[in-house]
């Protein structure tokens, strides 16, 4: 009789698990959600949608950011350069702080429409400063110098499309990797597609920024690409309102950073006793009483941490339990570990950052000074920033061989869900990195050498770095967004992707101090500066050599941090019904 009362009421938890979304997360009216009628794809196709248009806008300015310093703006290449390079790192680097503001306060949901707001009104000041007289960039047909009035609102614009992209990117990202259960099996591996397919409509942004947007740019005007921008951003936003009813929704839980303190003061304050014999003394909430999230099972790294969640002999574990700072549960310190364990892979990815910001600088100016008629007759002209729609091409092609023809492939071989591990993947695109800037190199001498000879030479010769890039970002930039994403702790899931993508901003930095370095460097050893007024009294060659040394260097770096760090460990799902939340 015991034994069929135990049945039943794992039949009937199954049964709940499949009817009802029991992660912690809650429908529109703040119940828990039935599977049947949201998330999964049908809420995830909502919020892609809105991401389209934010690429779209994103990179229909970034990609064309530095032809219009140096063309509108008039500035030096090496300053247009710093500029570009300064919006990208605080435009990926804002994240950390929408990220934080989401998880911490006002949810995903509500972040993302403040977002959006932002960066419409970002989009509307770009296009009024080319139709307000007082803000256009000069009276004359031929501009010697652009107005400051336009100059400042141009930048206003910018960089109010960063703060925007601070709340917007993180969030959305992370909000729809919410709309699939981790603990139901079926929706665990539409998630681990979720994360290519995103990155498929991503890049068809990107292609439609870079062919038709970029066209609108310079043979129609900046303030019609403007309007069509801040239209299509609006109809998007409307689009994701209405899939409101449909999403699944995760409560704030308060700073993400106050509990990561209260393990490394209990930690500190317990320094001098001794470890328990046994993992399982350490102190654990039951799965009983754990309703808002998941159970982290205990590993051995970083053992010093685990003192936080020793219990105290001389003192009663009541009094104990009312102060967080004295003492913590397991979970709280496995968490703490996780972001710890995450900071070695973040700086072992810098150096990948650096060669990927290559592509809206240096190698959308090359495209300038090249001979981009590709038609007999020379009738049609390629915009030089519609070279990085090979780019996204290659992202696209490569994410759909990746998951409908590898993954399924490499499953059967190395019986893991996704094929191969995440950092595996992350390790191979930087292969693909490397043979970029190997590329790059030997391109640039070719286009230097023709230069000297008066001979122009064909843009096509840039095709097969764009293409590598491409292949490249498919392994390591879509690995990274997974990788931050499931390997911190639930309650930061936002400023996991802001973590990811504070990678391509910090290396955007990165790569301004490296060029000033580089630069200074090569004028006490060389003739001939790296970075001059023009790519033809430049050595760009050089620097990219010296990327490709230094990619090289940090790819065997990555293989032994990668090697030492561990996964996330969660304990086996009991479904719990909260009796206290509505299910009807």
């Amino acid at each position: 009789m015991k034994h069929n009362n135990i049945g039943e009421e794992l039949q009937d938890s199954y049964d709940d698990q499949h009817k009802w979304v029991l992660d912690s997360s809650l429908d529109s009216r703040g119940r828990v959600p039935l599977r049947a009628r949201t998330g999964a794809w049908k809420a995830a196709l909502f919020i892609i949608a809105i991401e389209f248009s934010e690429r779209l806008s994103y990179f229909g300015l970034a990609t064309n950011l530095v032809v219009y310093l140096t063309t509108i703006i008039h500035q030096d290449l090496k300053t247009a350069v710093k500029n570009v390079n300064y919006w990208s790192g605080v435009t990926t680097l804002m994240p950390l702080f929408g990220g934080f503001i989401a998880d911490a306060y006002l949810g995903r949901y509500t972040t993302v429409l403040v977002a959006s707001t932002v960066y419409l009104m970002g989009l509307v000041l770009l296009t009024m400063s080319w139709f307000i007289p007082g803000l256009k960039p000069c009276h004359e047909e031929v501009c010697i110098e652009p107005r400051k009035a336009h100059q400042i609102a141009f930048f206003i614009a910018i960089y109010l499309i960063s703060i925007g992209t601070g709340g917007h990117k993180p969030c959305l990202e992370s909000f729809g990797a919410d709309q699939f259960d981790d603990d139901h099996a079926e929706e665990r591996k539409m998630r681990m597609s979720y994360f290519n397919w995103w990155n498929v409509c991503l890049c068809a942004g990107i292609l439609t920024a870079v062919t038709f947007l970029v066209y609108i740019e310079d043979r129609v005007g900046w303030g019609v690409a403007g309007i069509i921008l801040t239209t299509i951003m609006a109809i998007s936003l409307l689009i994701f309102l209405i899939g409101k009813p449909l999403y699944r929704y995760r409560t704030p839980s308060g700073s993400p950073l106050t509990p990561m303190l209260q393990v490394l003061v209990a930690a500190v304050a317990k320094r001098n006793l001794p470890y328990p014999s046994d993992p399982s003394l350490l102190h654990e909430v039951s799965k009983a009483e754990f309703t808002t999230g998941r159970l982290l099972s205990h590993t051995k790294h970083l053992k010093f941490l685990d003192k936080a969640a020793i219990i105290e002999d001389h003192t009663p574990l009541d009094l104990q339990k009312l102060s967080p700072w004295r003492l913590v549960t397991l979970t709280k310190v496995e968490e703490a570990k996780l972001i710890i364990n995450v900071i070695p892979i973040w700086l072992s990815t810098l150096v990948f950052g650096i060669c990927a910001t290559q592509t809206n600088t240096f190698f959308i100016k090359q495209a300038t000074i090249m001979d981009r008629h590709i038609t007999s007759n020379n009738s049609f002209t390629v915009p030089p920033a519609s070279m990085f729609s090979l780019t996204a091409l290659s992202l696209i092609i490569s994410l759909t061989i990746y998951d409908k023809l590898l993954v399924p492939l490499l499953r059967r071989i190395t019986r893991n869900q996704r094929g191969i591990n995440i950092l595996q993947r992350i390790g191979t695109g930087m292969l693909f990195s490397l043979t970029t800037m190997v590329i790059a190199a030997l391109v640039e001498k070719k286009r230097l050498d023709r230069s000297e000879n008066n001979e122009p030479m064909s843009v096509i010769w840039l095709a097969p770095q764009f293409i590598v890039i491409g292949v490249a970002d498919a392994f390591t930039l879509v690995g990274l967004q997974e990788y931050f994403y499931d390997q911190v702790p639930d309650s930061m899931r936002s400023l996991g992707i802001a973590i990811y993508l504070s990678v391509l901003g910090a290396a955007s930095f990165l790569n301004n101090l490296l060029i000033t370095a580089v630069d200074t460097i090569a004028d006490d050893f060389s003739a001939k500066s790296w970075f001059g007024k023009d790519l033809n009294s430049s050595r760009l060659d050089r620097f990219y050599r010296f990327l490709a040394g230094v990619t090289a260097a940090n790819i065997c770096v990555f293989v032994v941090v990668a090697k030492r760090c561990p996964y996330k460990s969660v304990q086996p799902n009991q479904v719990v019904v909260d009796s206290s939340v509505s299910v009807a």
